[in-house]
């Protein structure tokens, strides 16, 4: 089996340590998002149950037109 030279795997192994840890982040800032969505959601439905806000009025809002990156576009 031919590998690559070791200054080349070491560049490799710099590289895949490098996105692993970005990908880590990216996944513990998700993780806290969802987190956090959880507990407002939680927030919300206690406030709404407990009559400390009034949802009986309450409307969705108007949908948004979805935007288009330049790269959609072209």
């Amino acid at each position: 089996m031919t590998l690559p030279p070791l200054e080349e795997q070491k560049r490799i192994e710099i590289n895949l340590a490098d996105a692993v840890a970005r990908l880590d982040s990216i996944s513990a800032k998700a993780f806290g998002t969802v987190t956090l969505l959880q507990e407002r959601r939680a927030a919300l439905i206690s406030a709404a149950v407990t009559g400390k806000i009034d949802v009986r009025t309450w409307q969705p809002p108007e949908p948004q037109p979805v935007r288009q990156s330049a790269a959609e576009v072209a």
